[in-house]
Order: structure tokens, then C-alpha cells, then sequence
């Protein structure tokens, strides 16, 4: 419920908010902190107005009805009935989204693959083909974001959050880089999330001379704080050129920026290596800032002070930075470039207070992110469930992290597996959906404990607006044994097509279903409408039926009464005969449709050559009177003139076949 609630409050803060705002290629990932607000208002409906009209509320299975009330009021003006009002405040409302809709499909196939593959993720391969699965899921968020750029939609900062907290997870959780390639990871997370400085630099290369452009500095200074290296020397050796008097000191800070060691993802040096190696370069780097070599020069003197991993020099270019995780990753590159995972912790909790000073308070993406360098999965999902708008980001992350078999001591906080409880909130919301639905049966598979009881219960809620959609839901019920839902779609559509008319679709739908009831309803439709109109509509479907003509007796009479009727049309007078005298004998038919069975029998008495045997032709008499004595007084007062001239009719064309037929034996006999 708690959940539930989280999920509406979001829905209803992402229908209130305002129009998408226009701005740059990208926002960064800390812009994001105005939409992940950590305690969000408990209800906000838009259109409605608390302060002037009480509202009550009603859960639904995947939205809640507010509406306003009159209760305590009186008069009829502006508070009367006229201006009520009912508000809709969806469960996921991410979810009717139209730039959203690549994230949901793009993510659902990354999902499948991964259940499907999970037998074949052993030995080496495993963690290289998880991280692989990570990198899917954030190139879907990518290509998701770059639509949104150019529809200025304001979901952009949410996406590029997401991608950070992602890309995070995968680096120390699924990849699990040790310490050296760590930093190298935490490098290009910071490079590819936190600042961009493509604009800056093509502004200050187009000009004319661009060691004079008043961001020269900014963009060296950026460079070295993202550990870049040649494009700093690039750039400086810009500044040599214009200024013949620094050749010396840059060439100076050019060898120790080119010398700088930096760790190896191929494992040639050993972390003591590395270290001792770092230790000689940060002695060289010392030595030249207290012999006074940069001092003639403000700014190379600040970028040696940097390489030496002054914390008061990098909080200078704090509003560079413009993240304290930004910050984090300069000060181990230039202080502890060999950080082991477990030692991130300390460093990212003094570097968040050195950043921020104690001028304010954590954003919910700093909370999120500290949990990560805390290594508390459970929190890092915690905090993502609370300020994230949607289920998506929690659901697929923890599905990821369970296959990386990371979940299984965190459990116990559900009582269940955590993973499945996230799955089915996600796969839940994708039901409220006309079309994504179809993704969240493929979720509630791959839910084990829960999956199947959930899918049973969303599936009966599904609007079977069109029978395409109706055929779509009945494969997918058919294919998982859920008979129960099976017949329940199959009766509805009975029902509706019937409603309309249509007996051939209705009887296909109640055979489906096998409702004998409703066949034989559906199957009296049939011969009331014969009756009427003297011909069967529908003759494909009666004349296929096949052993569904046994689901009740007045269907097998249906099948069986048209088949009577197409071996007359062939000629095969004996065989219609025979078929004809059974179904009236057998007393498979009803009762009320004796007198036409009869009436069909005239034109096999009237044929020139003897159809019926005297034993079947007494058998007929026999049916015929059973009929007319069957009625009471009252009734026969009441038979019309068309009845009784069939009676006199059948009687008489019985009496002339049975003088036939006695001829006919007798002289047999005779010779």
C-alpha cells in the first residue's frame, strides 16, 4: 500500500507539473534535483482545489477516483452539484507517456534475453556478459534521451539521473572494478555524466586566438579536473605559442602531465608498482611548486597545485566541477589514484562535506549515489523506488543485480524475493496501459512465487474493446493453461456478439469456451432464425463443426439437422431419410420443432420413387400424432389454418406413401 501510494503521489506531481522547458543539448544529471523531490506532497490533483471543496478518494486497480463533495456546504452556487468534479490520478502515469514508449519495448526485449540466457552466464564470461546486458539497458536510456532533446520534453534530467545512478551500479556492483581500473571507471562516468564541455571548447578553437578567449583557462582547468591529459597539452601548447615567455614553464608541466601514471586495465604493473611509480612523479611535482617555477603564472601554477592533489586548489574550481561526485573522482585521481572499492565510502562522505560546506542539505540523487559508494544496494533501491516517478529504473536494476547474485541477503527486508516484488509493481502499471500491456505479461512470467496469480487477476481487467484484441488475450491465456480465464473472455464475447446478432461468431466463442448452456441457447437462436427466414446463416461454421456438435444435444441437432439438409440437396433422398426419422425418434430434437421436421418430410413422401419403409412411415405417423395430441383443448382452439392444413397434409401424403410402400413390399414378397 505504501508503495501504491508513493506510485499515485508521483502520478499526480507528474500531471501537475508544468510545461517542458527548453534549454541546452543536455541538462546535466544535478539539474535533475528539482524533479526527484524527496518528500513529495501527498496529493496534488490537478483542476481541483482542496482549500474551497473537501475530495474523497477511491483505490482502483491501478488508479484512484478523487472527487469533490458538498459535504458541510450549503446552497447550490459555486460549490453546488454543477461544479463537482471527478479526477483521475493514475498508478504510473510515466506510462501514457508517448516519449517514454522506446524506453518500455527497447528495455523489455533487454529483460527477456537476459531470463532466457541465464543458464549460459557461466564461468569467465559471466560478469562480461552481465556488464554487456548493464550497457543495453543504458543505450536504450540514451537513445530515449537524445528523442526527448528534440522534443524539449522535460523528462530529460530524470532520464540523464538515471543513466548516472546506472552507470554507477554497473561499474562498482556488476562489473565490480578493482581498485586501479576503478578509477578509470569512475573517470569515464565522470567525463560522460558530469560536465560537458564540447560547447566550451569549440567556442574558444573557432577563435582567432584562442589562448586569449575568456574561457582558455576554464577549459584547461576542466581537462585536467577530468584527468584528460592530451587535450589539456593541447591546449596549452596553444598558450606557448602566443606566449613565448612560458615556453619554459610549459614545457615544464607538459613532461609531468605527460609523465603522470595513471592505472592499467591490462594488468601489466602491479598496484605496488603503480603506487611507487605515482609516489616518484608526485615528488617531481612537489619540487618544482616549491622551487617557484609556475609562480610567474597564476594559472599553470593552480594546475600544479591540482596534480598534487590540493583540496583547497580543486575546491577553487568548484563551480567548474559543479558536482561534489565530480569532485570525488579528481581528488582520488590526484591523491589516491589505487582507492580500493571499500575505501570509497570515506572518501565520498568527505568529499560530499568539503563540496557542500554544511550550505545545504543532500538532494535525493546525493542520497542515492552515497548508498552506492556505501555499497547498500538495498538503499541505493530504496531511495531510486521513492524519488523516481516509475517503476521502470528500480524493477529492471534489481532484476540485473539478482542475476549477479547480489540480492539474496537483502530478501529478508520483503519477506519475499525482492527482486519479483519490483517486477510485479512495474508489470503492474504496463497493465493500466491499452497497449503495453502485452510487455507486462512476459514480467509476470518471470515472476515465479506471484507472476501467475497477479497475471490471472490483470488479466480479467483487460477491455476486450475488438475480438482481434480478444484473440490476442486468449492465446496468451491459452498458452500459460489458465482455463478459467479462457472460458471467461470466451463467454464475454458470446455474450457480445449475441448482443449484436452475429449467431456464427457467438456460437464459435461459446464452443471455445465449451459452455454447453450457452450453445444450446445460441443453437435455438439458430432455428428460431431458420424458421423465420426458411435458410441457415453461418453455413461455413455449422457445416465444420466436427465433434464440437457434441458439446450439447441441441448443438449435435443443429449440426446434424444441416447435414439433413445437404444430403437432400445431393439427391441422396434414403440417406436424408433415415437422418431425419432419427433425429425425431431419437428425441434429439425439440419439441417445437417437430411440425417443420415433419413439413421437411413432404417432399421425401411426395418423390416418385418409395423414400420410406411402411416401418418408417408408421414411425412418422406415430411422431405426428404424439404432436397434435401432445396439445391441450386450449391450444388446439388456438392452431391457425396454416397448421391445420399442415397436418391434413402430412397425414394425407403419409397415408398415400404407406399404400405405395405396401404395394411396393407386397409385390417384392410376392415374386
Amino acid at each position: 500500500r505504501r508503495a501504491g501510494a508513493r506510485a499515485a503521489q508521483a502520478a499526480a506531481r507528474a500531471a501537475a507539473a508544468g510545461p517542458p522547458r527548453a534549454g541546452g543539448r543536455e541538462r546535466s544529471a544535478a539539474g535533475a534535483m528539482e524533479e526527484l523531490d524527496a518528500e513529495p506532497p501527498l496529493m496534488v490533483v490537478p483542476g481541483a482545489d482542496p482549500v474551497a471543496r473537501q475530495l474523497c478518494f477511491a483505490w482502483g486497480p491501478a488508479e484512484v477516483l478523487v472527487c469533490e463533495t458538498l459535504f458541510g456546504r450549503r446552497g447550490t452556487g459555486e460549490g453546488g452539484p454543477s461544479a463537482s468534479r471527478v479526477f483521475v490520478v493514475r498508478k504510473d502515469q510515466d506510462i501514457y507517456i508517448q516519449t517514454l514508449r522506446k524506453l518500455f519495448n527497447e528495455s523489455h526485449g533487454i529483460f527477456i534475453g537476459l531470463q532466457r540466457s541465464e543458464e549460459e552466464l557461466v564461468g569467465k564470461s559471466r560478469k562480461a556478459q552481465l556488464v554487456q546486458v548493464s550497457k543495453n539497458y543504458r543505450s536504450v536510456i540514451r537513445a530515449c534521451m537524445e528523442d526527448m532533446h528534440q522534443a524539449a520534453c522535460k523528462f530529460v534530467s530524470i532520464l540523464s539521473a538515471m543513466e548516472l545512478i546506472w552507470n554507477l551500479c554497473e561499474i562498482l556492483f556488476v562489473e565490480a572494478a578493482a581498485a586501479g581500473p576503478l578509477l578509470l571507471r569512475l573517470l569515464d562516468w565522470v567525463r560522460l555524466h558530469v560536465c560537458d564541455v564540447d560547447n566550451m571548447v569549440r567556442e574558444v578553437l573557432s577563435s582567432e586566438n584562442p589562448s586569449k578567449h575568456k574561457l582558455f583557462w576554464n577549459v584547461v582547468d576542466v581537462f585536467v579536473l577530468q584527468g584528460r591529459m592530451d587535450e589539456a597539452r593541447h591546449l596549452l601548447s596553444k598558450e606557448a605559442s602566443a606566449n613565448p615567455t612560458s615556453v619554459n614553464m610549459y614545457k615544464i608541466l607538459d613532461d609531468l602531465m605527460k609523465k603522470m601514471p595513471v592505472p592499467s586495465l591490462g594488468n601489466t604493473q602491479t598496484l605496488t608498482e603503480m603506487e611507487l611509480k605515482w609516489q616518484h612523479w608526485h615528488e617531481e611535482c612537489q619540487r618544482y611548486l616549491q622551487d617557484g617555477t609556475f609562480a610567474s603564472n597564476s594559472h599553470m601554477e593552480s594546475i600544479c597545485k591540482i596534480l598534487l592533489g590540493d583540496e583547497d586548489a580543486i575546491l577553487e574550481k568548484k563551480e567548474l566541477m559543479t558536482t561534489w561526485y565530480h569532485f570525488l573522482v579528481t581528488r582520488l585521481l590526484y591523491s589516491h589514484p589505487t582507492v580500493k572499492p571499500m575505501e570509497l565510502r570515506f572518501y565520498a562522505q568527505s568529499s560530499m562535506d568539503l563540496f557542500l560546506g554544511g550550505e545545504s542539505s543532500p538532494e535525493p540523487l546525493d542520497t542515492i549515489l552515497m548508498a552506492a559508494f556505501e555499497f547498500e544496494m538495498h538503499q541505493v533501491i530504496k531511495e531510486c523506488s521513492i524519488a523516481l516517478s516509475n517503476w521502470w529504473f528500480v524493477a529492471h536494476l534489481t532484476d540485473l543485480l539478482d542475476h549477479c547474485k547480489l540480492l539474496q541477503s537483502h530478501n529478508l527486508y520483503f519477506g519475499s524475493n525482492m527482486r519479483e516484488f519490483l517486477l510485479l509493481e512495474y508489470a503492474s502499471g504496463l497493465f493500466s496501459h491499452h497497449s503495453l500491456w502485452q510487455l507486462g505479461v512476459d514480467y509476470f512470467d518471470h515472476c515465479p512465487e506471484y507472476g501467475r496469480v497477479y497475471l490471472e487477476l490483470h488479466i480479467e481487467r483487460i477491455p476486450l474493446n475488438t475480438e482481434q484484441k480478444a484473440l490476442k488475450v486468449l492465446r496468451i491465456c491459452e498458452q500459460r493453461q489458465m482455463h478459467e480465464q479462457v472460458r471467461s473472455i470466451c463467454k464475454i464475447m458470446a455474450m457480445k456478439a449475441l448482443r449484436n446478432n452475429r449467431l456464427g461468431s457467438a456460437l464459435s466463442w461459446s464452443i471455445r469456451a465449451k459452455d454447453a448452456a450457452f450453445a444450446t441457447l445460441i443453437s435455438d437462436r439458430f432455428l428460431k432464425d431458420y424458421c423465420e427466414r426458411g435458410c441457415f446463416s453461418d453455413l461455413d461454421l455449422i457445416d465444420n463443426l466436427g465433434p464440437s456438435m457434441l458439446l450439447s444435444d441441441r448443438l449435435t441437432f443443429l449440426g446434424k439437422y444441416r447435414e439433413f439438409h445437404r444430403l437432400y440437396g445431393e439427391k441422396r433422398f434414403s440417406e436424408a431419410a433415415k437422418l431425419l426419422l432419427m433425429l425425431m425418434t431419437a428425441h434429439i430434437a425439440p419439441c417445437s420443432f417437430w411440425m417443420t421436421l415433419l413439413t421437411d418430410a413432404l417432399p421425401l413422401l411426395e418423390q416418385k420413387e418409395v423414400v420410406f419403409s411402411a416401418e418408417q412411415t408408421y414411425e412418422l405417423m406415430r411422431c405426428l400424432e404424439d404432436l397434435t395430441a401432445g396439445k391441450s383443448d386450449k391450444q388446439k382452439f388456438q392452431v391457425d389454418d396454416v397448421e391445420t392444413m399442415k397436418v391434413e397434409m402430412l397425414r394425407l401424403a403419409l397415408a398415400r406413401n404407406l399404400a405405395r410402400v405396401i404395394v411396393k413390399e407386397g409385390t417384392l414378397e410376392g415374386s
